[in-house]
């Protein structure tokens, strides 16, 4: 494995650690004259679906205990007024617009992403345990010794709805699906809006993350795919596997030249600087526009990097076009 595949491998996983009943539902950015999505229909209670990936989770009976091994399964339980039994992104759940301080009751999974402490998932006494595609297969054998592991996927927004539909069907918890879904949807039909209304999609838009290097969310990524429904979104995968797929140099980005930067800085310890600190004295980067301009601004990692569903994204596309039309 080379230098930069481990650099980015720990930037993803840093994303993923930082990334309920009784949440507040947060209020779309929508006004009176505001255009909504069609009416969303609710799901019907099953015990087994056919995820997006086409693979088919079957299980005994409704189940009570999830536990979360990715940011994605916190958001969708959140959004059906559920709480996760155990997780791995603690501070997303502890966000205001998630659990607040309720969310600090639910245990946080010690290990790393990709490699949790199996004997600690175990003492959850699990229903089902979700995580992450790519990331999770290998604790397939322990976990399924004593919990289903069912593992997600999501390139877009629609596999993030779709999961939210999948998950409510297990839980039989339709109506508050629909409701979410329906707040998602408004959302997106708000800042597409606002896009044609303000000229955003003539703003080229960038999303990136960085700690120890940088790379970029591409469009084949779930956030860059969610952005380009508002933004000029020019940044297509490397191609070539992990190590390279994102892998953007500052020379790379100055090429295409963003007219506003979204940051993910992965940051731990007081001595942790974010990328606008490491990058300020940097002559190449002071030439990209949305620097030069004051328009690169640092995001809740928390949120845009491990939050996957829908509504995170729902709150990343306020955030998106708020900074944008300032």
């Amino acid at each position: 494995m080379t230098r930069h595949r481990n650099a980015l491998a720990a930037l993803l996983v840093a994303a993923a650690v930082l990334t309920g009943c009784g949440s507040a539902d947060p209020a779309p950015a929508t006004t009176p004259d505001a255009p909504s999505a069609p009416p969303v229909e609710p799901v019907t209670h099953r015990l087994s679906v056919t995820d997006v990936k086409g693979a088919t989770v079957t299980l005994r009976a409704k189940p009570e205990r999830i536990v979360c091994l990715t940011g994605l399964c916190d958001d969708a339980l959140v959004e059906l007024g559920l709480t996760p039994a155990a997780t791995t992104t603690p501070k997303l759940l502890t966000r205001p617009d998630y659990l607040g301080a309720a969310g600090a009751a639910v245990p946080a999974l010690p290990g790393t992403f990709g490699n949790e402490d199996v004997a600690s998932i175990a003492t959850t006494r699990a229903d089902l345990v979700i995580g992450l595609a790519g990331v999770h297969d290998q604790l397939r054998p322990a976990i399924e010794k004593f919990a289903p592991l069912w593992l997600v996927e999501v390139k877009t927004y629609e596999d993030s709805v779709r999961y939210l539909r999948d998950i409510a069907t297990l839980t039989d918890r339709g109506a508050q699906q629909a409701s979410a879904e329906q707040r998602f949807r408004d959302r997106l039909a708000t800042a597409r809006a606002a896009a044609d209304q303000r000229g955003l999609r003539k703003t080229t838009a960038l999303a990136m993350y960085g700690g120890t290097s940088i790379g970029v969310n591409t469009s084949d990524d779930l956030l860059g795919h969610l952005l380009s429904q508002v933004f000029d979104y020019p940044w297509p995968s490397k191609g070539g596997g992990f190590d390279t797929a994102q892998a953007y140099s500052v020379e790379e980005i100055l090429t295409r030249d963003p007219d506003i930067v979204f940051i993910q800085s992965f940051t731990f310890g007081p001595d942790a600087r974010t990328v606008t600190a490491q990058y300020a004295e940097n002559p190449v980067w002071k030439r990209i526009t949305a620097v030069r301009e004051g328009r690169a601004h640092e995001v809740p990692a928390e949120l845009w990097a491990s939050g996957r569903g829908t509504r995170a994204l729902g709150l990343i596309l306020d955030e998106a076009v708020a900074k944008a039309t300032a």
